[in-house]
């Protein structure tokens, strides 16, 4: 089965930066899509970034374009989420997620993918 178990969540100031992790387990296809959405407490969730396994390509929301990076480290079976430049809205609850194949790899879908971990706690003051 496939798991996912985030780590890395923190509190940070505004202004700082916070890099998250996502653990992968139990995937052996190499075609995949994988993401990071997020969701705080009453509210929906928000896709925030997705990258292609094979090609690396990566796809952001408006919301983090140019302050979140994402990537992976297939020899280590792990996805990163670098967060730079944080904002008070950036607070969530952040979630990995997994999708076999690479269609719908887009932060607007993320939040739908069948597998995800069960989250990391950011707070940004």
């Amino acid at each position: 089965d496939v798991q996912l178990v985030e780590s890395g969540g923190a509190s940070a100031q505004a202004g700082g930066s916070l890099t998250v992790s996502c653990k992968m387990s139990g995937i052996s296809n190499r075609s995949y899509c994988m993401g990071w959405f997020r969701q705080a407490p009453g509210k929906e969730r928000e896709g925030v970034a997705t990258i292609y396994s094979t090609r690396g390509t990566s796809y952001y929301a408006d919301s983090v374009k140019g302050r979140f990076t994402i990537s992976q480290d297939n020899a280590k079976a792990t996805l990163y989420l670098q967060m730079d430049k944080l904002k008070p809205e950036d607070t969530d609850m952040y979630y990995c997620a997994y999708r076999r194949g690479q269609t719908y790899c887009s932060p607007r879908n993320v939040a739908g993918f069948p597998y995800r971990g069960q989250g990391t706690q950011v707070t940004v003051s």
